[in-house]
């Protein structure tokens, strides 16, 4: 029997279970037919027509005819449309179940109401942790990294290596607790891992006959990050990487004490700091100890204690690049024919094909009217990081730009030249997934004489044979890192609020459920 409450917003669906219809006990499942009595059930639906729909249906209650049943009576079920102990129908219960993995408590709220279903954040979490996780299946790669859950605590993340799936994730990062998961799941064969001693010991540990996996873009990362050391420690060579016309800018020139940087504010605070961190750090100083003396960050006083001169911290950033630069010799042309109306110097450049704006131009002639040249493009030394990222990159991938500098600054500065000997070397066999020069490179690299590479070979060393596997094997900790991005975004869904619980439980279910709606079949086009 169907009725539609016309009064209000609610559709309402009156229905009846059919009489002696025989059904299965709930406790023993022996048939019965024996009606006790009948009650209503309200059930909510899915909306229908932008309406909220409710469903009453009339349920028997009948006898269990078998004696030795522990229960006297039973509630018959429909099945597709009621389920024990609930108020919705299994449709509208999958969707606040889907839309809570997705957006968890508040923004499912929001999209149930907007779907017509009204509830509160809280019953949708509720919901949402109500359904169970998938089984855990040990896999035969496994991948395991670690992330930042909120302030200075981490977490780990455990991830099938083979079906990209997420397994479990965990507060801390300590060797015990991974061990005692990985005893509990005998039978992982291959472990993907960063550098990290934790996890190593907490591999040893708990799958002593797992095959340790270091990751190639980890041990990458990490010969970069001393490739840069290297060069702060040497960025008086990076002058060398300039042309030979621009290595050594003009001589200083006397300007009047209002126009020289040294008179400025930020030119006086500049000595002054620079004064003030060389007299400490000659003392034998710590960067730290002078750091909290002199109340700045860390980063500010070894900057400062790098420098030469204070002029070297108050560098002008070069010029970027402007499309008036091609026009700037006529520029300066017109000015010295009388021509002294940037108006009128904008309408000549428009006709010769300048797209630009007036102020670009009016900007540009400005240090002409005090007499000064035009402000041309100027070009300065590569940051310790770019000279880093020149070495490190693939010399198929180097743009002209850095084929140009490049060997000036290796022919310059020998320390850098065999640092990029020993990067290449290493890139090479990543390339050609031979680990055979690997114990001759290590013995390079603690000979160098650089004290970041040194450092790097002892710990190399000590993780030798992961190494091998990671530059040997297709096997990776990409998977990690993505599936950590994810857990980042669920994160920021639930502005970092959630506990580690109703987080593995997001992380996992929506990852199974992706998985779900991507290996659908599609509908064939008609």
């Amino acid at each position: 029997m169907f009725s539609a409450d016309t009064s209000g917003p609610v559709v309402v669906i009156e229905a009846r279970t059919r009489s002696r219809v025989s059904t299965g006990c709930s406790g023993c499942g022996v048939l019965s037919d024996w009606i006790h009595s009948r009650y209503v059930r309200h059930l909510a639906d899915a909306a229908l027509g932008g309406r909220p729909v409710r469903i009453d249906l009339s349920v028997r209650r009948l006898y269990c005819e078998n004696p030795s049943c522990p229960k006297a009576t039973f509630a018959e079920q429909v099945p597709g449309l009621t389920v024990r102990y609930q108020r919705r129908t299994p449709l509208l219960q999958h969707m606040v179940e889907s839309v809570g993995v997705v957006l968890a408590g508040r923004g499912g709220a929001r999209m149930l109401r907007v779907l017509n279903v009204r509830l509160s954040r809280c019953t949708v979490l509720a919901q949402l942790m109500r359904v169970p996780l998938p089984p855990l299946v040990t896999p035969r790669v496994l991948g395991v990294d670690d992330f930042a859950l909120y302030g200075g605590t981490y977490g780990t993340l455990v991830v099938d290596a083979t079906t990209r799936l997420p397994l479990t994730l965990w507060e801390g990062r300590d060797a015990g607790q991974l061990s005692h998961w990985l005893r509990e799941h005998p039978g992982v064969k291959v472990v993907c891992r960063d550098g990290s001693l934790t996890y190593r010991r907490g591999i040893t540990a708990g799958a002593p006959d797992a095959v340790q996996v270091s990751d190639r873009f980890h041990l990458w990362q990490g010969l970069s990050r001393r490739v840069q050391d290297i060069a702060s420690v040497h960025r008086g060579c990076l002058a060398a990487a300039l042309p030979p016309d621009r290595k050594t800018g003009p001589a200083p020139v006397e300007e009047p004490a209002g126009n020289t940087a040294a008179d400025t504010r930020a030119g006086r605070h500049a000595r002054k700091l620079f004064e003030a961190v060389h007299a400490l750090t000659r003392t034998g100083r710590s960067h730290s100890s002078v750091a909290r003396e002199l109340g700045l960050d860390r980063r500010t006083v070894r900057k400062y204690a790098r420098a030469r001169t204070w002029q070297e911290v108050m560098r002008r950033p070069p010029r970027k690049p402007s499309t008036l630069d091609p026009y700037l010799d006529y520029l300066q042309q017109r000015w010295d024919e009388g021509q002294h109306s940037a108006k009128i110097l904008h309408e000549e450049l428009r006709t010769k094909g300048y797209l630009g704006h007036y102020q670009r131009v009016k900007m540009a002639v400005a240090p002409l009217r005090r007499g000064l040249p035009l402000d041309e493009p100027r070009e300065r030394p590569p940051s310790p990081r770019e000279a880093a990222r020149w070495i490190t990159i693939h010399p198929g991938r180097r743009s002209p730009h850095i084929n140009d500098r490049l060997p000036q600054l290796l022919h310059h500065c020998p320390e850098l030249r065999h640092t990029h000997d020993l990067v290449r070397r290493f890139a090479s066999m990543l390339d050609n997934h031979d680990a055979t020069p690997l114990p001759g490179w290590l013995n390079d690299l603690a000979n160098s004489g650089l004290a970041p590479l040194v450092g790097l070979a002892g710990a190399l060393r000590e993780d030798r044979h992961a190494v091998a596997q990671g530059i040997t094997t297709p096997y990776n900790s990409g998977v990690n890192e993505g599936r950590i991005t994810d857990v980042k975004l669920q994160k920021r869904l639930m502005a970092g609020r959630a506990g580690v619980s109703l987080l593995r439980h997001r992380v996992v279910l929506i990852a199974h459920l992706r998985r779900h709606y991507a290996d659908r079949p599609t509908a064939a086009p008609r």
